[in-house]
């Protein structure tokens, strides 16, 4: 296939989910129909389903892409020198929950996967799969505690991994939901918590 067609239809694909990401933001999973999905882009109901056959297929698309951004931006930040403190990269992260959650931001798809990810199967491969990439950032990141002398050298960093990403769907929940916490907030509770590194 030429090249400038594999370009045009992932134009194309990435229009759907712009479109689906705005209409889910908005109005929710359950609540947008794929008649909203065709309006907001501007789209036919066969060019739409020339790339997704069902919402479900678009929220699981989407499910995959809500968390790269984050995973890049936290793979760049454990990579540095000198290691950032558990509180300063908390920070980051909770400061780019912040600057993307509005009314159409992308961490308000966040819960309604982890929901739907629940009662179907298909979606539930994609957040998995999320999941999974994120907690590889936070093992990298235990990894590197332990080269820091921040954990025991035989600390369980699979472990430490699994319990430090909680952090961040407690933040979003609390941010989301209950709105009373803010990134200052929750930094002086990981700080207390989890003073290694703290210069």
């Amino acid at each position: 296939m030429p090249r400038v067609s594999e370009e045009h239809l992932e134009r194309r694909r990435q229009q759907i989910l712009s479109a689906a990401r705005t209409c889910f933001a908005r109005k929710g999973f359950h609540e947008t129909s794929m008649q909203d999905v065709f309006a907001e882009s501007g789209l036919s109901a066969g060019a739409v389903y020339r790339y997704f056959k069902s919402k479900n297929d678009i929220i699981a698309a989407l499910a995959t892409q809500t968390t790269v951004p984050l995973r890049a931006l936290m793979t760049e930040q454990i990579r540095v020198d000198p290691l950032p403190t558990p509180a300063e990269l908390i920070r980051i992260v909770a400061d780019h929950v912040v600057a993307n959650s509005g009314p159409e931001g992308m961490v308000r798809l966040a819960p309604q996967a982890w929901a739907l990810a629940l009662v179907d199967e298909d979606a539930a491969q994609y957040v998995k799969e999320a999941l999974r990439g994120m907690r590889g950032c936070w093992h990298e990141y235990a990894e590197r505690m332990v080269a820091a002398g921040w954990l025991p050298a035989d600390a369980d960093t699979h472990a430490v991994a699994a319990a430090i990403i909680g952090f961040l769907p407690g933040f979003i929940l609390q941010h989301l939901l209950v709105g009373d916490v803010s990134p200052e907030t929750f930094v002086a509770g990981v700080r207390t918590l989890l003073p290694y590194g703290e210069r």
